[in-house]
């Protein structure tokens, strides 16, 4: 008995250092703070790969996208002060728990509501029963007891009243939360862009409504060196710079991250010149544009991106066009980058 109960402790020993490794490499993967809030999150996360925060946290990363701290906020499992200072008190109730919570829970209200109604329904035939009842010597209704009947009957009306609103407000909120959730999917958390997710949806609208398209496929030009010289926080202010540049230039249309340092744009209603031209202007305002270091104001150093840009075909699917526009992309780093093909 002794050596089972020693092999089991060794067991579960051997599971939680497992656990434990797992957690530490998860925080130095996505670059986070090894504090309280965010081991409690990866905890979390790992110890329930197929829960719903595990679900939102693939939908987050996506394409290889690395979290961020407002993301550990968002999903809502960070550590927070018990007041006595004696500890600290978890805080699991993130957006997809939480809708999930309120699902159930607005699930149980209806349940309820619909028993108070089945029982109201009974409630009153026993009324009417008990009215027919109630008459004087004379033979009319007694109108203290028809009295007590309906005031019990407007009681039990106005509690149900209270339950449907409040019933309502919660299917309200639900519906917030599913549509903050459904967006939360379908975009990057670091530089808020639409993701590959939402990219792939949009085109198959648009391709359905039979509008002109032009997929381009954008890369950031050494970025790897930019991460080695300066460190991923800088690589990520980069890539927000970017995100931004390719924003406000390509105004009209649909700007996403597709994954890394790879950015792609769907063009819609446009000939293949106009989006050259649109592009191409966004290229140029990133080129030209000098780049600090926030902390010490020091030149980061020219950032480029290069480009391949392709029409879609009539019945041409996403990935067709893509990959036409990927391998421009590459021809284009192939010519010394900071250049843009088209085909």
């Amino acid at each position: 008995m002794a050596g089972a109960r020693a092999v089991r402790a060794a067991n579960g020993s051997d599971s939680s250092h497992r656990l434990y490794d797992r957690i530490g490499e998860f925080l130095v993967d996505q670059r986070l703070d090894p504090d309280p809030g965010n081991y409690a999150f990866a905890y979390h996360l790992l110890a329930d790969p197929e829960g719903p925060l595990a679900r939102a946290v693939h939908a987050l990363t996506d394409g290889g996208v690395r979290l961020t701290q407002r993301d550990i906020e968002t999903l809502g499992c960070d550590l927070q002060p018990v007041q006595n200072g004696k500890g600290a008190k978890e805080k699991a109730d993130g957006l997809v728990a939480q809708t999930q919570m309120q699902v159930e829970g607005f699930q149980d209200m209806v349940t309820a509501i619909r028993a108070e109604t089945e029982d109201f329904g009974r409630n009153l035939a026993a009324s009417a029963e008990a009215i027919s009842r109630s008459t004087d010597a004379d033979g009319s209704i007694a109108i203290g007891e028809v009295a007590r009947i309906t005031a019990a009957m407007i009681e039990r009306v106005h509690s149900t009243e209270a339950q449907l609103a409040h019933a309502t407000r919660e299917a309200s909120e639900l519906r917030e939360k599913l549509e903050e959730a459904r967006d939360n999917a379908r975009r990057d958390p670091l530089t808020d862009l639409p993701n590959r997710r939402a990219l792939e949806e949009a085109y198959a609208a648009q391709a359905a409504s039979g509008t002109r398209i032009c997929v381009a496929v954008c890369d950031v030009d050494h970025f790897k060196s930019v991460n080695d010289r300066f460190g991923h926080a800088v690589g990520d202010r980069v890539l927000k710079a970017i995100a931004e540049a390719l924003s406000q230039t390509c105004a009209g249309h649909l700007v996403a991250r597709y994954g890394g340092e790879e950015f792609a744009v769907l063009f819609t209603g446009v000939d293949l010149g106009t989006a050259r031209h649109i592009l191409d202007t966004a290229r140029a305002t990133v080129a030209t544009k000098r780049y600090r270091l926030r902390e010490t104001d020091a030149p980061l150093g020219e950032i480029t991106f290069s480009a391949g840009l392709a029409p879609a075909e009539a019945g041409e699917g996403l990935s067709t066009v893509f990959h036409r526009a990927d391998r421009l992309l590459y021809a284009a780093k192939t010519a010394g980058r900071n250049c843009l093909h088209i085909g």
